[in-house]
Order: C-alpha cells, then structure tokens, then sequence
C-alpha cells in the first residue's frame, strides 16, 4: 500500500481522543498525517484550479480528508471538504452525506422513504396544531427534540398531555424547530451505537442512562457495554448509513416492541466509547478503509453537492 498523505479536517488537535487515535493509527500504517483547522481554511471560489489555504500558504494535494466536523460549523466545514473534493481529495465522508445526515427532518425521511424503521414522527409549524400533533404520535409521554441539538442537548421527555403541550409551545414561542417522537418505553432508557463502516458493522455498543435520567448519551454520564447484535439489528445500521450516503457512520438503535427504530445517523461518531466498550481498534478500521478506497475524484458527487 503506497503512503498515503491525508488531511484530518476538525478544529480540535491530538488532545480529542478520536483525533489523537486517528493520528496514531495513521502513523502506524507509515501514512502522513496532518490537522487542519476548519475555520482557519479559506479557499479560492472562482478558480479554474482549485485550492484550500491555510495560514497565508496554499495547501498540498491530499489522497484523503477525514472530516470531523462540529455540528455548530457544519455549514462552513462541509464548504471546505467540497472544495477538498473538487482538488480530488478522497473525503471518508462526502460533503453532501454529512449536510444530509445533519439536518434530522431530512435524514428521517430519507430513512423513512427506504423502509427503515423509525419512531412515530411528527413535525409542524403553527401553533394550532398541538393536540393533533401529540395524538399524531401516540400522545403522551413523548419525546420533544431540537433540530439543531447534539449529544442529548434540546431533548425533553414530556411525560403528560400538559406537559407535552406546554413544551410544544414554548418551543414554538422560540420560533425552534424541532420533532416530537414517540417514547419508546420499553428501551428502558437504553440504546445501541452501530459503528458502520462501509458495508459492515464493525462494533457495537449498549449505552444505559444514569438513573433519573431517560438520555444514554455518553456524554450525559451514561455507561455503555458490549452488545451482541441481532441480525436485523445489523442489516438496519448498515442500510441506514448507505442510504445517507455515509462510508463511515455511527447508528443509534432502539429496541422497540415492533423491532429496531433508528434514532439518529452520526457522520462523526466519536471512537473513546466504543472503542473502550468493545475493545476494538475503530481508528484502525478506518484508516484501512482509507488505504482500500482513496483514488483522485473517486466520490459520487466530486464537490458538486
């Protein structure tokens, strides 16, 4: 396998966990390496030959970008990594695949449209619509969420009609969008994180709720373990991030009583938690994707997203 110079798209260095694992399983596979910082990247738009400056100087060519971009800079990041892809730059994730699994009404339908099974949805704009929207999913108790929140943050378990119509509202007030979802009880305040990369599932993990609290997410103090799949369990994470368009993503699972119910597509799954529950070496995995798929302008879109 010939070196592989690669560019790690985020603004945060080697003190991240999934940056510094990155790096090291890099390094260890006799690749080159570097950070760039997303918000430190400007680019010449109107060029017939196009490029990515950093600091005053023009960046080199790259085989292949791994984007961990920040929700809050989606917007911006993603216009860097298309301009990457329009220098031929392999992305893990293309530009397009991270736009569309960022917007969490458009993911579900595109989720929805492929058959996949999902929790009782619903989403609206007045105001007048409150009551028939929370009958819409099962009424209450149901699960209110942010468009725009990440890492559990703008989700609110609403466990009474009144409760759930005082939420809804006060959102609206916002002028926030957000989905109002069925809650799926039965979960018991436990989902799965998938790891896909590619066309498998490379590991998995249980993550628990703190008590008191109905969000497994890591980040809010919940504990994870390692999981054993079932085989349609397998075959929905990995049909999800396809139809994303996602070589690389992490599949939130509910068991449900009527089956396994995606909750949310992640572009940039972080590798502390899964790696550590599972054992597995993720960067590694990653990186030898890298190696089996990085040609010039080998994407679907080539930046024209």
């Amino acid at each position: 396998m010939p070196n592989l110079n690669i560019a790690l798209l985020s603004r945060g260095g080697d003190r991240l966990y999934s940056n510094r694992r990155l790096i090291e399983a890099a390094q260890a596979r006799g690749h080159d390496i570097r950070v760039v910082h997303t918000l430190r990247c400007y680019m010449d738009i109107a060029s017939h030959d196009p490029s990515v400056h950093l600091d005053g100087k023009e960046l080199p060519y790259f085989d292949a970008v791994i984007p961990r971009i920040g929700a809050s800079v989606t917007f911006y990041g993603c216009a860097v990594l298309r301009q990457f892809e329009m220098t031929g730059s392999y992305p893990l994730n293309e530009s397009v695949a991270i736009t569309r699994s960022r917007d969490k009404l458009r993911s579900l339908q595109i989720l929805s449209r492929a058959g996949i099974g999902l929790p009782v949805t619903g989403f609206a704009h007045s105001i007048k619509n409150t009551k028939d929207l929370i009958e819409l999913v099962g009424g209450a108790p149901l699960v209110v969420k942010l468009l725009e929140g990440t890492h559990g943050h703008g989700v609110v378990l609403a466990e009474t009609m009144k409760a759930a119509e005082t939420i809804i509202d006060a959102f609206r007030q916002l002028n926030a969008n957000f989905l109002v979802q069925e809650f799926i009880k039965e979960a018991g305040g436990s989902d799965i994180r998938c790891l896909v990369i590619g066309k498998r599932v490379v590991a998995a993990m249980m993550r628990s709720a703190k008590p008191g609290e109905f969000r497994s997410n890591l980040h809010r103090g919940g504990t994870a373990k390692l999981v054993k799949l079932t085989p349609e369990e397998r075959s929905t994470a990995v049909r999800s991030a396809k139809r994303m368009g996602l070589n690389v993503a992490g599949v939130d699972i509910l068991r449900s009583n009527h089956g396994p119910v995606v909750m949310e597509v992640n572009s940039s799954p972080g590798l502390e938690g899964i790696e550590t529950a599972t054992g597995k070496d993720v960067a590694g995995m990653i990186i030898e994707f890298l190696e089996n798929n990085s040609k010039p302008h080998n994407t679907k879109t080539r930046g024209s997203g």
